[in-house]
């Protein structure tokens, strides 16, 4: 008759409380797990910033993740296994062999809901403020818990290398670019960024892995002054040019020796014409070379980041781009590096300029030869590889390995590529549309 009330004595009362506590800390590895690596570093960084020293405790222990990972795991899994020792040991007291099978069940759903579903989803959804709240106690569990998760490491790596996986403990899971242009494709994909945003943002951080050559205007297409031609004749084409600075040569157009830019231009011929206003001709022994600035040559092999930066500092916008024999290549402007961030960019005299793209009514494009694939890509959120070639053009003769002829179609990468116009050497403009 009194063996159940001794059964429910201080003991049980006692092993009861441990097993509380026990799942209250389970709760705390699960939730701090999931709060420090789903916390953003950017957010935690501006939390830091403005004074929160848990964000800033956060911040320094998530710099190594496996180390982090490897102590919160560790603890979670100690008092797991400890709590249901504990309660095996209950059940079996209280209810004999059977014991075991119901404190198997009772342990699973108590571990399941409140220390695994619960601090998990409140961890997901406030994961910077989680984040901060734990970072004390996890950090002084990651001090206490190093010796052994140094030796677990050791014997992982050891494992792993047996099999041929080579750790790099300095390398990041995820590159930042991968990080965010995962982010961006997925709020794209949900609606939540506009298609202009994401493309703003990447373009920006492809800066660093552009080359000039692939965005500078080709030498063919480059409007040069001859520096022989008379002063009229130079007036002129200034006056009809849609360009502000143009580069000057003198015998041959490799040989540069500026460029002019159409103000100085201008106010160099009027100081002229009103300083010898008795002279019919005030202009004839004008030479153009005396007011043209002395020309900027950048490698085609540069960054259009740090390209980007050598205009800004030498505050200029304008520059001549040489391969490794210093020939003349192409040019290249601010203009055309800010356009692979924010798209193409117009003004009154332009408004109706070619985009180099158009869609006809059988959903067929209308491309131009010269167009970027990168461009490309961005107007009609295709994919297509731009490693062999930069122009839509160089990638049908990279394909093809000839130059074709127009009327000739091809089939690669899921698209149709039939040539429509071509003059001399070069594909001018081609239809394509997606197989």
């Amino acid at each position: 008759m009194d063996t159940a009330p001794a059964m429910l004595d201080g003991a049980f009362w006692i092993s009861s409380g441990i097993i509380f506590c026990l799942l209250v800390l389970s709760g705390l590895f699960s939730g701090s797990e999931t709060a420090l690596t789903a916390a953003s570093r950017g957010k935690l960084r501006a939390q830091a910033d403005k004074g929160s020293k848990g964000a800033e405790r956060a911040l320094k222990i998530t710099e190594d993740n496996e180390r982090l990972i490897g102590s919160v795991l560790l603890g979670n899994n100690l008092v797991n296994i400890l709590a249901t020792s504990l309660a095996t040991a209950l059940f079996t007291r209280l209810l004999g062999e059977s014991g075991v099978a119901l404190a198997t069940l009772v342990m699973t759903l108590l571990v399941l809901i409140f220390a695994e579903v619960l601090p998990k989803t409140y961890a997901i959804t406030n994961a910077e403020t989680a984040a901060a709240l734990v970072a004390r106690p996890i950090s002084f569990i990651v001090t206490i818990f190093s010796p052994m998760v140094a030796a677990v490491r050791f014997l992982v790596r050891g494992i792993l290398r047996l099999f041929g996986v080579t750790i790099d403990p300095d390398s990041n899971i995820l590159a930042v670019r991968e990080e965010i242009d995962g982010a961006l494709q997925l709020g794209r994909s949900e609606g939540l960024v506009e298609k202009e945003d994401r493309d703003r943002i990447l373009g920006a951080l492809d800066l660093r892995e552009r080359m000039v050559e692939e965005v500078m205007l080709h030498r063919s297409g480059i409007e040069m002054i001859d520096a022989a031609n008379d002063p009229s004749e130079i007036l002129e084409q200034i006056l009809e040019s849609n360009h502000t600075r143009l580069p000057v040569y003198r015998d041959d157009p490799e040989n540069i020796i500026g460029v002019i830019h159409a103000k100085d231009l201008l106010r160099a011929m009027y100081k002229r014409i009103g300083d010898s206003e008795r002279e019919t001709t005030p202009l004839k022994d004008f030479k153009i070379a005396d007011v043209a600035m002395k020309p900027y040559f950048v490698p085609e092999t540069s960054t259009l980041d740090e390209q980007m930066r050598q205009f800004l500092r030498r505050r200029t916008h304008f520059a001549l781009v040489v391969d490794e024999y210093g020939s003349l290549q192409g040019l290249i402007t601010l203009e055309d590096i800010l356009e692979e961030i924010v798209g193409e960019i117009t003004d009154e005299f332009d408004p109706d300029a070619d985009h180099g793209v158009t869609k006809a009514e059988d959903g067929q494009y209308f491309v131009d030869g010269a167009m970027t694939l990168r461009d490309l890509n961005r107007t009609t959120e295709w994919d297509l590889p731009d490693d062999e070639a930069n122009t839509v053009a160089g990638l049908v003769i990279h394909e093809a390995q000839m130059i074709p002829t127009p009327g000739q179609v091809f089939l690669f990468h899921g698209f149709r590529f039939e040539v429509v116009a071509r003059e001399g050497n070069r594909i001018t403009q081609l239809k394509i549309r997606p197989l």
